[in-house]
């Protein structure tokens, strides 16, 4: 594989910015073009490359199809993105059914993200606690409010590694394969955390050993003699390569909800509410997951300390969901399993199952194999923080409104995003229940925890604890695709 140039793919993709606390999201509207196509080409835009000392501030750019249109980005270009970019995330009633975007969950219900009222731009400033004013100062420059009307400002806020129920979060990210290491020969036997870098980055080989369909353009084209060659297609320019599709969600938490929910349901008893609200999370509100560790490592994780405790484990030693139920959220939302539904020991067991000679459980073959839907998540909570203890005091006049900007990368929104979101976390049928969906952020009304005598424990009317306050999907490109998108329509 070529070696990736990290001085070309924005820096969100590869670091996070973890360690720079505070975050400004502008979602805006390009009003006049010559000024945004200046700040566009003259956008200090943070990239992938690892710097010593490291930044202490972030610059990062995202277009939507509406953006890179108002750009006067060539039709012929802007289709040959993936069709949910160019539709959009608001923009078809069977994809927000799909997505759970029903009731007041609905785009019509929206604050930003409405089919009349898609911003243009994502623009992310990141920088530490009290520095976001210098922040502002330093990327907006002098044709900022010529160029953008704001539709919004979404402010972060720093909650020491929680998310607003109180659960420590972003602990279980795939291992991205950047330099090409992994190979990808048939079938997949065991659970791993390395994900090859196509999935997400585009103008890589995927866990298909493919290539994700992307605009190629004749590098006779304006403009394209500055982009990267397609490494499957070589005679061609690769608008996408190095660039990637983000998806945004803002979720708002009814932490008092929740944990008013959880209290009721446990008889007022705090060990039991918080065992009950560890059971649908799946994991303990430290971090640590219900399942015990795996004897061996698991490839591509870190393997330190904190990785052995938190992330070291597959479900093969909880077939039954006693430990951790299968509607728990972190379950659905990474399965860890492999392309067989149970554990093939060998070239005999391989060959067994290919041929669908193996003894079948109940419960097989009714998930997609994991590596071809991960996603790399790069949220931020905002709001004030509410302990468990503190919410379930009576609710104040004008409460403060918190919850997750849910920030998320992949190269297939429709393989990845999406079917997670719809085939696992939503879904009433995922690994053999009928009647729940996701207890965080599904839609139905039912929770329930096997037990060892075979009897479920069933929790009924459950609250809707998160509700989309918005959304959209947009385009995170290159360095050198971004300079393209500022100059191509001019």
């Amino acid at each position: 594989m070529s070696q990736v140039d990290f001085d070309d793919v924005q820096g969100l993709v590869r670091f996070g910015f973890g360690d720079m606390h505070r975050a400004y999201f502008y979602l805006v509207r390009i009003q006049d073009k010559a000024a945004a196509r200046a700040w566009l080409s003259a956008a200090h835009v943070t990239t992938a490359r690892t710097l010593k000392p490291p930044p202490e501030t972030a610059l990062q750019v995202a277009f939507t199809y509406e953006g890179l249109k108002e750009l006067d980005v060539p039709g012929e270009m802007r289709d040959a993105f993936a069709p949910e970019f160019c539709s959009g995330m608001s923009g078809d009633e069977s994809r927000s059914r799909r997505l759970g975007d029903l009731g007041t969950n609905h785009p019509d219900n929206w604050r930003w993200g409405r089919s009349d009222d898609i911003p243009h731009l994502a623009i992310m400033m990141y920088g530490e606690e009290g520095a976001m004013d210098q922040c502002e100062a330093e990327f907006k420059g002098a044709s900022w409010d010529i160029a953008f009307k704001v539709l919004e400002r979404l402010d972060t806020s720093y909650l020491g590694k929680v998310e607003p129920f109180g659960f420590v979060d972003g602990i279980s990210q795939p291992t991205v394969d950047w330099e090409g290491k992994r190979k990808i020969h048939g079938d997949q036997l065991t659970y791993s955390n390395v994900v090859a870098l196509g999935e997400f980055v585009l103008g890589y080989s995927n866990e298909y050993n493919e290539y994700t369909d992307r605009p190629l353009l004749d590098p006779s084209s304006r403009g394209a003699s500055e982009l990267l060659p397609a490494l499957d297609q070589p005679q061609k320019k690769d608008l996408a390569r190095n660039g990637t599709y983000l998806v945004m969600r803002q979720l708002e938490q009814d932490v008092r909800g929740f944990w008013q929910y959880m209290a009721d349901t446990a008889g007022k008893d705090p060990e039991d509410s918080k065992r009950l609200a560890e059971a649908m999370v799946g994991r303990t509100m430290e971090g640590a997951p219900l399942v015990p560790p795996e004897k061996y490592p698991i490839d591509g994780a870190g393997h330190d300390e904190e990785d052995r405790a938190y992330n070291q484990f597959t479900y093969d030693g909880d077939p039954d969901g006693v430990r951790c139920p299968f509607g728990a959220h972190i379950r659905r939302a990474n399965p860890r399993n492999a392309d067989f539904p149970t554990r093939v020991k060998g070239a005999i067991s391989h060959l067994i199952h290919t041929l669908g000679f193996a003894r079948k459980g109940s419960r097989d073959d009714l998930m997609s194999p994991t590596r071809f839907h991960r996603l790399i998540r790069r949220g931020r909570e905002y709001g004030p923080g509410l302990s468990p203890t503190d919410a379930l005091q009576p609710r104040t006049p004008n409460p403060r409104e918190r919850g997750l900007h849910f920030i998320c990368l992949n190269a297939n929104i429709a393989r990845q995003f999406e079917f997670v979101q719809g085939a696992w976390l939503m879904s009433t049928k995922f690994n053999g229940l009928g009647e729940e969906s996701d207890p965080m952020l599904g839609l139905t009304k039912t929770f329930s925890r096997p037990r060892e005598n075979g009897l479920r424990e069933r929790c009924n009317n459950l609250p809707q604890f998160v509700t989309v306050r918005g959304g959209a999907y947009f385009f995170l490109p290159s360095v050198r695709a971004l300079r393209y998108f500022a100059t191509v329509g001019s």
